[in-house]
């Protein structure tokens, strides 16, 4: 599901515009399984973009460009994906009928669960069981401000690009995943993907993204844990998060920060009981994002939640072009390439 999407091309360019680093997949689905056909990513000077909102607006279109010319990607139209807390993701029940005559029904019944003015909302849902017999169907309902999905677009106006589809960030890295990972699609699993300011808490349901939740915990906190507790520089602060050997000065903050996760994820998976799902009964645990490569990260949040949380590989089950990684490191970029990947693989 996607906010709205135009077209139906070959490729499709996802584009993950993220607060440290922009990443970008094409994916080619002409042959009818989709393969990856190039990555690349940028960073983002700091505090160019904060909490989502872009700062400055110059620096990021430069990047951009920047990044779309050195790939030699030449196409135009893009993938995309909104978030945050201008967002609201429900799983809603209406009286059956047809798909066709549910829009006006299912936005007049919006009005209940979102705390925006419905005119001022972008709106999309989906039948989730469109073959069952029941009096009433089950609906995934996605709002979101129009003024966030309109920034978008006139950010990738402005570096000379077209949205072709606005996707939602949590049914981004849910395509990806399922894609990789489709035993996680039966029962409970879930999925913390940890940004660069912000990590996503999804929760899957029988292979439907039915919670998601953005705690303000992400890299740069590392960062500037390192930088304040033990006046490391910037860069410094920055190999030691992408060490792969134990930084004893991290210790104590990895414990910190994932203990801060770990809360959210709680707070999260209390709510999702609410609406009938055990969350306790959460079969599998996956990880993804810059943070999941922090050392030390994921043992400590799978120590705290009692489980034990896999570092997602967006390409395990994805056919991949040869040459694709020749100039990076397959196991170090992976865990930030599933929204990109996700975005390419989005079929309007």
């Amino acid at each position: 599901m996607a906010l709205f999407g135009l077209g139906g091309k070959k490729s499709r360019v996802g584009l993950d515009i993220g607060s440290g680093l922009i990443k970008l997949a094409v994916v080619d689905h002409s042959s009818g399984e989709p393969e990856l056909t190039k990555v690349a990513m940028t960073p983002v000077l700091a505090d160019a973009i904060v909490e989502g909102e872009v700062m400055d607006p110059g620096v990021v279109t430069e990047a951009i460009r920047g990044l779309l010319s050195s790939a030699g990607v030449k196409t135009k139209g893009v993938a995309v994906a909104v978030g945050g807390r201008d967002l609201i993701i429900r799983k809603i029940q209406v009286d059956r009928m047809k798909e066709s005559d549910a829009y006006d029904v299912i936005r007049w019944e919006a009005q209940q669960y979102v705390p925006f003015d419905i005119e001022a909302v972008e709106l999309d849902f989906q039948i989730l069981d469109p073959d069952s017999d029941g009096l009433q169907m089950d609906v995934l309902l996605v709002a979101a401000k129009r003024e966030l999905v309109e920034n978008k677009i006139t950010l990738l106006s402005d570096s000379g690009l077209k949205a072709e589809t606005v996707d939602v960030d949590a049914f981004a890295l849910h395509n990806a995943f399922a894609v990789n990972y489709p035993e996680a699609m039966e029962g409970v699993c879930a999925l913390v993907n940890i940004g660069n300011e912000t990590t996503n808490v999804n929760f899957v349901v029988d292979g439907v993204p039915l919670l998601t939740r953005d705690l303000n915990i992400g890299t740069r906190k590392f960062r500037e844990d390192l930088q304040r507790g033990k006046a490391m520089g910037a860069e410094e602060a920055d190999e030691a998060l992408r060490s792969t050997e134990q930084i004893p000065e991290l210790a104590g903050y990895v414990t910190t920060r994932a203990d801060e996760i770990a809360i959210g994820f709680e707070r999260a998976a209390a709510f999702l009981q609410t609406a009938g799902v055990d969350a306790g009964k959460v079969q599998r645990f996956y990880m993804s994002g810059g943070g999941a490569r922090i050392n030390g990260i994921v043992e400590a949040l799978g120590s705290r939640l009692g489980v034990s949380p896999e570092v997602v590989n967006p390409v395990q089950r994805l056919k991949v072009r040869e040459g694709v990684f020749d100039d990076i490191e397959l196991d170090e970029v992976a865990p930030l390439l599933l929204m990109a990947i996700g975005l390419g693989l989005r079929q309007a």
